[in-house]
């Protein structure tokens, strides 16, 4: 018998402030037992306030990114993040359809927590059409639910709508993240196809330090997947992590805006699987 780590890959932007983003999601799979991976797709200039600036990365450095990973340490899971230029997602639908067994979690990155819109024009119409087919689960929050429905979408009535409609759009699975509500009670819903709605519900943190919650979330999914786990179960065990994250991590300073979660609270040993 081979041992081998459990390989997660990462594609996404770079926050230079290592709060979301690459960084985010290599603390996350770090954390849950994995060994993370990554391609870059952009890098930012930004910190706890706010995105300065965004410089893509090459098309053909990101492809080249992405075989050099694929070709040596096929990942159990991908995660895929900040995808903002329609010809990124080209080469990334090129490349991934060589690899379907591969479970993608796409976290449909467009509004940082600070407001900042982090996607090009016309970049939004070719994720539908050639990313999301491709993925295994969706997790837009209300804001990117907004974005992709085209309507608003800021109650629990109109969750239910917009998963509906964007489960439409050749999606596996999609959930649809309620934090933005701010209610007591937070509640994100999973839909999947020829399956009834699952809610998930966990009781409202008052922090500031929400800086990469979407990322850290479906970078969990992804690392829970890899381990072999159901969607559903992922979801849940995703979840708890994160609650636990942002528990951990709501008091504490770092930078003058919106703070990091917790990201090491109750690290878990790296693991380790036989390959036949």
């Amino acid at each position: 018998m081979v041992k081998n780590y459990i390989p997660v890959l990462s594609i996404a932007g770079s926050d230079s402030g290592g709060g979301a983003g690459i960084q985010a999601d290599l603390k996350t799979f770090a954390a849950l037992g994995c060994y993370g991976m990554t391609v870059i797709t952009a890098t930012t200039a930004q910190n706890t306030q706010g995105v300065r600036e965004i410089f893509p990365i090459p098309p053909n450095h990101i492809e080249a990114q992405m075989m050099a990973v694929l070709e040596d340490i096929p990942p159990k899971a991908i995660k895929i993040g900040m995808v903002n230029q329609p010809d990124v997602v080209e080469v990334l639908a090129k490349t991934l359809k060589k690899f379907p067994h591969i479970p993608i979690v796409f976290d449909p990155v467009m509004v940082a927590t600070s407001g900042d819109r982090l996607i090009a024009d016309g970049t939004v119409a070719l994720l539908k059409e050639q990313l999301f087919p491709l993925a295994t689960l969706i997790t837009p929050n209300l804001d990117e639910a907004t974005v992709l429905t085209g309507y608003a979408v800021d109650s629990v009535e109109k969750m239910h709508q917009a998963g509906k409609d964007i489960l439409n759009m050749k999606c596996q699975a999609v959930l649809i993240k309620g934090g933005h509500l701010n209610t007591p009670v937070i509640q994100d819903i999973l839909f999947q196809k020829e399956r009834p709605e699952q809610s998930y519900k966990s009781t409202y943190i008052k922090t500031n330090n929400l800086h990469g919650t979407g990322c850290t979330l479906s970078s969990a999914i992804a690392a829970e997947l890899a381990k072999g786990h159901e969607l559903h179960m992922a979801v849940e065990n995703a979840r708890q992590y994160v609650y636990g994250a942002l528990e951990a991590g709501k008091d504490i300073k770092t930078g003058h805006g919106n703070g990091p979660l917790n990201h090491f609270y109750q690290p878990q040993s790296q693991i380790i699987h036989e390959l036949d």
